[in-house]
């Protein structure tokens, strides 16, 4: 109905929120996906909040810790809240790619090919101990990362949207697994490891009814669509040119630093900004700060980093952390940005 026609009916215009109005609503959502996250399990809080930016900034997530920490139920509770549907793939080293994308199965009664779809075709998919998967299998995996569609029998399917991966990996269990490819890595927004949780939540967490299960009372905070709509919003948050200068420079420095024999890629960049424009959302910004984009760097560069110190190359994410930390310390911030 157009306005004219709003004023001989004398019914008023539905106005559109502004976008200080959208950024509102998309910065209580985030909130209260964290809350409703940290109400329900025994993480540390400010794991809980890279994840839900990670999800928030259409982004895939990679969980990595040792057994038992509870990577896989982070990962259930973070497709649970969002109420999108969700496949859980259990890697195994024999695992084929039509396992993981589907596969074509001729229809007798139509004398044709049937595409049957794989657990691929879900907007939350859970990829438990993604590197036991082999190397031809992480292949599919990677198109479907990257390209949002798969390939099958030279057919291109797209996948529903939003499409996220939670994945997970065991870094001290090595035997029977295939590291992740560089290549894949680099798909990932966020690699987080949980760490154990303080002695008061554990102890707390123990005397909880045995065989119940951690999410019966976690509730739906939103939609896949809301979900969508918040990334969307997200991506309209004001880039100054020193900010992103700034960040062109943090990438150059793991380039050409002494302690890396492979920089981050420009695709690094990309998500650095993604996830400094969902901090800068959550904390009522209306523009990314030079500080959003430094306090995300560690937690979107560190995996896409090759460090020259193969103590470092294969040592748990805290120490990658503390010698990325050492390169972009030397990298001066922009005044008033």
């Amino acid at each position: 109905m157009s306005e004219s026609t709003h004023r001989r009916t004398g019914s008023p215009a539905t106005p559109k929120p502004d976008d200080a109005e959208r950024r509102a609503t998309a910065a209580r959502i985030v909130g209260a996906l964290i809350d409703a996250l940290d109400a329900t399990l025994s993480c540390r809080r400010s794991a809980l909040e890279l994840s839900v930016l990670t999800l928030a900034s259409g982004g895939h997530l990679l969980l990595e810790d040792v057994p038992g920490i509870g990577k896989t139920t982070l990962a259930r509770a973070l497709a649970r809240a969002i109420r999108g549907s969700v496949a859980r793939i259990q890697f195994t080293p024999d695992m084929l790619p039509s396992d993981v994308t589907g596969v074509s199965i001729f229809n007798q009664q139509l004398q044709e090919f049937t595409f049957h779809r794989g657990p691929l075709f879900a907007q939350i998919v859970l990829a438990d101990e993604i590197n036991r998967a082999n190397p031809k299998t992480q292949a599919a995996m990677l198109e479907a990362m990257e390209e949002r569609r798969v390939t099958v029998d030279g057919t291109t399917y797209e996948l529903p949207r939003p499409f996220i991966v939670i994945a997970t990996q065991n870094p001290v269990e090595m035997e029977g697994t295939y590291p992740l490819p560089e290549a894949q890595l680099d798909r990932f927004m966020c690699r987080l490891s949980l760490g154990y949780p303080d002695q008061q939540t554990e102890t707390r967490m123990l005397m909880a009814p045995s065989g119940r299960d951690p999410l019966a009372s976690l509730k739906p905070v939103c939609s896949a669509r809301d979900l969508a709509a918040i990334t969307a919003t997200a991506a309209r948050i004001h880039v100054a040119p020193a900010v992103a200068s700034y960040a062109v420079a943090l990438l150059n420095a793991t380039r050409t630093s002494t302690r890396t024999r492979l920089g981050a890629s420009p695709r690094a960049g990309l998500a650095l900004l993604a996830m400094s424009r969902m901090r800068a959302l959550v904390n009522g910004q209306a523009a990314v700060y030079a500080g959003d984009v430094r306090a995300m760097a560690p937690h979107v560069l560190t995996h896409r980093v090759v460090f020259s110190d193969p103590s470092v190359a294969s040592g748990p994410l805290e120490r990658q952390q503390e010698t990325l930390e050492l390169i972009l310390s030397d990298v001066p911030a922009p005044h008033r940005a």
